[in-house]
């Protein structure tokens, strides 16, 4: 009779154990960071993450965890990712379509007249959240308006790092504000609060976070030394015009996004077909640029051939195919022009799917490293060391915020920088008799909010590839997103809008309300 083998034996990890893959990665980053500057996402945090990911193996493997199941995990983690992928993808189809359709260059050409150096970046968060409050999207916001800002940063002469903090700050502000917002609804998903009582809660440390970003925003404008003057501005608006159409009507698939996002059509599918509109507009209204870079079709083909009783008119059908090729080259490989304006040039030319590869090759690599971690109690550990000294309610909120802002650094994902925290702190809370908007607007004044600010997490890589400026150089500038948990820690040791559990017969509305 076949003998079943032994249950392996598991043992818990020790805080050494937890910290070893941690202080790996830290050290290989930093050294990425030290020897390939700006250009270390490509391919050097990469393999760092690979390795920080080996070692968590290796502890995992001597704690008695086997290697099929981790390797499941791994799996599964980059798994999750994959949605993320796709709309990556996307992303890039769209911007080599709207830089196509002339969509992106009329906003830029529009923006270079209507707004001034000294309240740009003011200006640019307001706008930005505007846009993400309405859509519930800081990357679709990021991707169109901010790709805009950018440009229109460019031919103002400001500066980009300025220029991306105050898109990521406003961006962020609207997604984390927006009802219609993935993390705005998981939040208190997780905590066990309600939609829009978590809302309103957010809005004592969200609101004045935006004002106090807005404030520094508008003081750094009105002291900024622009290089760009009316010459160079007219300059690059006259190569605009020349080389584009510029009309409102090429703001119709921009409006035609936006609309689909209110409408909650998900994420991917309104980019692709987003992308595919920009195509069809570039066919329509900029037929001159499309011809342009048409490359001959089966060139070396006679002028017709015979097939069947048909007669195929090989020009003819090179005049069809032609602006397709342009289209679809421009979906993968995304747009470029040479306009013998060097600055505008660097300015319009990107997009493609294939300009998302590396970001993509960073987010798997991210998402293997937090699934290892997590999947041998590694990251449970950290949490279990902290929550043993939070004492107090300020320092158990602190703690929440630590925790959603290291789980954004080893697992690289801003939903599990929710989901994680919120599991293992909710019992705490409910212990303690706080209502479960306090976790849940913690949640996201610690998760959603510091998400953009990593390299190597998802929405980091992502708001790199688009608006194509390193988050370590974004960071510093990006006051909402830095201000927001600091604020929300303050709140926490004052008591300010800490609120009690309600009893049974009274709304937690009118608690959230102050009543």
């Amino acid at each position: 009779m076949e003998q079943k083998s032994a249950p392996r034996l598991i043992k818990a990890p020790s805080f050494l154990d937890a910290s070893i893959p941690l202080i790996v990665l830290v050290v290989l980053l930093s050294l990425s960071v030290y020897l390939y500057g700006s250009d270390s996402s490509y391919g050097a945090n990469q393999i760092a993450l690979f390795v920080a990911a080996f070692v968590g193996v290796i502890i995992g493997l001597k704690n008695g965890y086997g290697w099929a199941d981790i390797e499941q995990a791994m799996v599964k983690g980059i798994s999750l990712s994959l949605g993320a992928l796709l709309i990556l993808f996307s992303v890039g189809a769209l911007i080599g379509t709207w830089l196509l359709a002339g969509t992106v260059p009329t906003l830029i050409y529009y923006g270079l007249q209507l707004l001034d150096p000294s309240w740009f970046y003011a200006a640019s968060c307001i706008l930005c959240a505007i846009v993400a409050i309405s859509i519930g999207s800081s990357w679709t916001t990021a991707a169109t308006i901010g790709v805009a800002l950018i440009g229109v940063a460019a031919g103002l002469g400001m500066s980009p790092a300025i220029t991306a903090g105050a898109i990521v700050s406003g961006a962020y502000f609207g997604d984390k504000m927006s009802p219609v917002s993935e993390t705005t609804n998981l939040a208190p998903a997780v905590a066990g609060s309600n939609l829009f009582d978590h809302i309103r809660h957010m809005t004592w440390t969200t609101v004045p976070s935006l004002i106090l970003a807005l404030i520094i925003f508008a003081v750094i404008g009105f002291n900024a030394d622009a290089a760009a003057d009316d010459t160079q501005i007219r300059a690059i608006s006259e190569s605009l015009q020349q080389h584009f159409n510029i009309s409102p009507v090429m703001l119709v698939p921009l409006l035609v996004l936006m609309a689909m996002a209110v409408k909650k059509v998900p994420a991917f599918p309104t980019v692709f077909i987003g992308a595919l509109l920009g195509g069809l507009w570039a066919v329509l209204f900029q037929p001159e640029l499309v011809a342009k870079m048409a490359a001959p079709v089966n060139a070396g083909l006679t002028s017709s051939i015979s097939l069947l009783f048909l007669t195929i008119d090989l020009e003819a059908l090179n005049h069809v195919l032609a602006p397709l090729q342009v289209v679809w080259s421009t979906l993968h490989g995304g747009f470029v022009i040479e306009t013998q304006n060097a600055q505008l040039d660097k300015l319009l030319n990107g997009g493609g799917m294939v300009k998302m590869l590396n970001t993509c090759w960073l987010i798997f690599s991210a998402m293997m490293f937090g699934a290892v971690l997590e999947h041998v109690g590694l990251l449970r550990k950290f949490v279990e060391a902290i929550l043993h000294k939070a004492h107090s309610t300020g320092s158990l909120i602190t703690s929440t915020i630590a925790t959603c802002i290291a789980t954004n650094i080893l697992t690289a994902d801003q939903y599990m920088a929710i989901v994680m925290p919120g599991r293992m702190f909710k019992e705490e809370y409910e212990r303690r008799g706080l209502a479960p908007v306090n976790l849940s607007r913690t949640l996201e004044d610690g998760g959603t909010i510091t998400s953009p600010l990593i390299p190597w997490n998802t929405c980091g890589a992502y708001m790199h590839g688009v608006l194509n400026v390193n988050p370590l150089d974004y960071a510093m500038y990006a006051f909402f997103n830095l201000i927001n948990p600091v604020l929300a820690v303050i709140y926490a040791y004052m008591g300010i809008k800490v609120l009690k559990l309600t009893p049974p017969d009274t709304p937690i509305t009118a608690a959230v309300q102050g009543k």
